[in-house]
């Protein structure tokens, strides 16, 4: 089976690979040549050397987007994993009706991001006016909105796979600590936290990069007012490449410094996480 294998493994794994190739390494190769050029096709690309990143320095749209983004990610990946954890705790306990509250949990992240921002449009702009306020009356009211439909839309599928790391903690290592008169506090934070630390590790990278790249809800929620100060990354490359006219070529410079920024730091978290993990 191995020799076979091995004999034919170039024809399983070609088709595959021309399609990634085609499909994501020559438009990625291509977008980082077009971020130096000034263009507005990809046919018709001029080379322009750095003008394009020392014009995202002088873009203050930019770099307040940057910013925000940044605090909507701490944000949310903390309220997020911390509530799915704490869900994925009393699911674990043998309470009645497990199964269906981890259905109806889960059930959010079946939604498409576009439906759910004007879902929670209509509601929380349904709140927000009993005072006399909407959701793009400030960039506070945005930020916090995004947070809430997050939180909403993740912590189900987070939640599964806590409960997955939990389940498989032993038995026997749970008992041991009861009987050394360990308190549930002290179990929590001594057993059942290190022993997670796999799905942590996973959790906080998908929560880490979905908060990032956050784009159709940012889209549907706010579309950036007012003034573009509720305006996430995703939706400030987009509107600085469709928006502008001749400012394509910044726009792409834009994405290729989003997609650095991104890659380093889920590198960073990933290599932070894992280091704490325990072996079982």
């Amino acid at each position: 089976m191995e020799k076979a294998i091995k004999k034919y493994f170039p024809v399983f794994v070609l088709p595959t690979l021309i399609a990634f190739t085609i499909g994501f390494i020559a438009p990625f190769l291509l977008g980082i040549y077009l971020s130096f050029c000034k263009f507005t096709t990809v046919t018709d690309g001029t080379f322009v050397g750095l003008k394009n990143y020392v014009k995202i320095l002088d873009d203050p749209t930019f770099l307040h987007s940057m910013w925000y983004t940044a605090l909507f990610t701490v944000a949310s990946v903390l309220l997020i994993n911390v509530l799915a954890f704490a869900v994925a705790l009393l699911l674990t306990k043998g309470i009645k009706g497990t199964n269906i509250f981890r259905t109806v949990f889960f059930m959010p992240n079946l939604i498409g991001g576009i439906v759910l921002g004007y879902i929670w449009q209509l509601l929380l702009n349904g709140i927000l006016a009993k005072f006399e306020r909407t959701l793009t009356y400030s960039s506070v009211y945005g930020f916090w909105g995004l947070v809430i439909l997050m939180c909403w839309q993740q912590v189900g599928y987070m939640m599964i796979i806590y409960i997955s790391g939990i389940q498989n903690i032993p038995g026997e290592l749970i008992e041991a600590a009861k009987i050394d008169g360990a308190s549930p506090r002290q179990i929590l934070k001594s057993v059942t936290i290190p022993m997670v630390m796999p799905s942590i590790t996973i959790c906080t990278f998908l929560t880490l990069t979905n908060g990032f790249k956050l784009f159709d809800q940012n889209l549907a929620l706010t579309n950036g007012a007012p003034s573009k100060m509720s305006e996430l990354l995703a939706l400030n490359i987009y509107n600085t490449f469709y928006g502008r006219t001749g400012y394509e070529g910044v726009g792409q410079a834009k994405a290729v410094v989003f997609f650095i920024i991104v890659g380093v730091i889920a590198v960073l978290q990933n290599k932070l996480t894992r280091s704490k993990e325990v072996q079982q």
